[in-house]
């Protein structure tokens, strides 16, 4: 009976042990969390600093040091590419002989060459045509009377007849005419004006530390409109013509 008695107890405290350790009383004890790191101030003079090593640093790491033969062979490769612009298209010789001294006295070497293309002729006015012949009559004495008197008829941009009132190379004559033909109760057109034929090219080599010409330094006449380009020079062997990449000014 005695015997049965401890087996009893046995079992029960076995038990006891199981769920106390089911539980987690047998589990360590967890670690307790770090303490948050101690916020400090920091100068901005510091933040700037600190910037301005980093970058040296990584500037010298990508140069390799003070010396740099690759970087400098580069660079001296970069300067000494020739580059030659075509300055035009030039209306006849004379303007194209006026930019290419201009050009001579900046210390460059021109050569001018022919080519077939497109040139800006000026400035048409004009007005549209009636449809009917009798108020073209009066509309072409209207004009003659107010003192327009080189008003014509003749083709249009559009496969149409018109009014020329002129074509001029200077905005201010343009607008004068203009001016003349709204006073008689017209309403004139203004368009740019172009022919085809023979134009004329400058062609220079740039200097190694020349930037790209400006077109508007090299207007032949002060007021009136020449509408260059300065392109870069057909490749050799290519057809003479206007060559790629223009860069315009009116």
């Amino acid at each position: 009976m005695r015997i049965l008695k401890i087996i009893v107890a046995c079992l029960v405290l076995a038990d006891v042990g199981y769920f106390l350790w089911a539980r987690g009383a047998g589990k360590p004890p967890e670690a307790a969390p770090p303490a948050p790191p101690v916020a400090t101030l920091k100068l901005a003079s510091e933040s700037r600093q600190t910037i301005r090593i980093a970058a040296a640093q990584a500037v010298a790491g990508e140069s390799g040091g003070a010396e740099n033969p690759r970087a400098e062979s580069g660079a001296a490769s970069h300067t000494n590419i020739q580059r030659c612009i075509s300055v035009g298209p030039f209306r006849d010789v004379s303007e194209a002989a006026h930019v290419a001294a201009t050009l001579r006295g900046g210390g460059y070497d021109p050569r001018q060459r022919v080519a077939e293309g497109e040139v800006w002729a000026g400035l048409w006015v004009y007005l549209a045509l009636p449809a009917s012949p009798a108020e073209r009559g009066q509309m072409l004495a209207k004009l003659k009377g107010g003192g327009i008197e080189d008003a014509l008829e003749m083709p249009g941009p559009n496969d149409g007849s018109v009014v020329s009132l002129g074509l001029y190379g200077e905005p201010a004559r343009a607008k004068t005419r203009v001016a003349q033909a709204q006073a008689l109760g017209f309403n004139p057109v203004v368009a740019d004006r172009k022919r085809t034929g023979n134009v004329y090219w400058i062609d220079i080599d740039l200097k190694p530390t020349d930037g790209m010409l400006d077109p508007a330094d090299l207007q032949v006449e002060t007021g009136r409109i020449v509408r260059l380009e300065v392109k870069g020079c057909p490749a050799p062997g290519a057809p003479s013509g206007p060559p790629d990449s223009p860069s315009g000014a009116p």
